[in-house]
């Protein structure tokens, strides 16, 4: 018998072509990551350098080093800050006015937006159309006609007329993004609920709720950031007899700049701003994923 010599398998070259495709490729991660890496240092430097700042004295801040640290970290800037520049009072009244206002605004508009969603009735895009219509209508387009409404209502100066403006302002995002997240849920689990008798109610708090929870809450984030941040609706509602003590927190940080000019406290000011921005940091970084998972759950239906 002749002995047969096996040949090793020969090597399946790589086609041209492939490889110039992974080299594209890697070559379009690696300048991804170079600009990630240079919109995270534009985004974190002005963040630090508050920081630092609120540490500061006025003579540190405008003829030291901008990133240098302080000669100490003493937490005076913030009690004073907290307590002489009010900041205390006007964050509490922040956050009791964006609590109910972003309740009021996820309740009714999931509400809206399930039923313009789900249910095909005589109107619907209309009515559709004119809550989206709200994204392209400038708000400060609307604040003569909303501070004489306001006032025959009795509602200027108040929190009820702050919370229902808010709710208003907000709910055109809010409807727009929530109705296309309906839309992508399952018809089949909503049927079955209608087969077992689920009233109508029942069906939305009890199923369908809890099945758009990461849109719920992404949505839910926006509203708390960009009712966190406002300034231009309260400006104009939280004036007159006592209106200084229901300031929200972003009119009480510009009153610390405007009231004293150049003799102003900077590194007060610096520790206000501080105040403000880490709630929002706080609820980004504790539901960074339930943001993410609600972006992209309506991308694949």
């Amino acid at each position: 018998m002749s002995n047969l010599t096996a040949t090793p398998p020969a090597k399946t070259a790589v086609a041209p072509q492939t490889a110039k495709k992974h080299r594209e490729i890697k070559a379009f991660n690696s300048l991804a990551h170079i600009a990630l890496v240079f919109w995270a240092l534009v985004t974190a430097g002005p963040l630090l350098w508050v920081l630092l700042a609120s540490f500061k004295s006025n003579t540190e801040i405008f003829l030291g080093e901008p990133f240098a640290l302080p000669s100490s970290f003493s937490l005076d800037t913030y009690f004073s800050a907290w307590d002489q520049a009010h900041i205390g009072r006007y964050f509490l009244n922040s956050v009791f006015v964006v609590l109910f206002s972003t309740a009021g605004t996820m309740l009714f508009g999931s509400m809206a937006a399930y039923v313009l969603a789900r249910y095909r009735f005589f109107g619907n895009r209309i009515l559709y159309y004119l809550f989206v219509s709200g994204l392209a209508f400038p708000t400060f387009m609307a604040l003569g006609p909303l501070y004489y409404i306001l006032r025959n209502m009795g509602l200027l100066n108040s929190y009820i007329g702050l919370i229902l403006v808010y709710i208003a302002y907000s709910l055109p995002f809010t409807v727009f993004f929530l109705a296309a997240f309906f839309k992508t849920l399952p018809h089949e689990i909503d049927e079955a609920a209608t087969v077992d008798g689920a009233s109508h109610t029942r069906k939305f708090f009890q199923i369908m709720m809890p099945m758009a929870k990461s849109g719920l809450v992404s949505i839910t984030i926006f509203n708390i950031v960009g009712q966190w941040n406002q300034y231009l609706l309260p400006l104009v509602i939280m004036q007159g007899q006592g209106a200084e003590e229901k300031w929200v927190l972003t009119q009480g940080i510009a009153n610390i700049s405007t009231q004293a000019g150049y003799h102003a406290e900077w590194s007060t000011l610096f520790a206000a701003l501080t105040l403000s921005i880490i709630p929002m940091i706080i609820v980004y970084a504790v539901f960074q994923r339930q943001i993410q998972a609600g972006l992209t759950a309506g991308a694949v239906k």
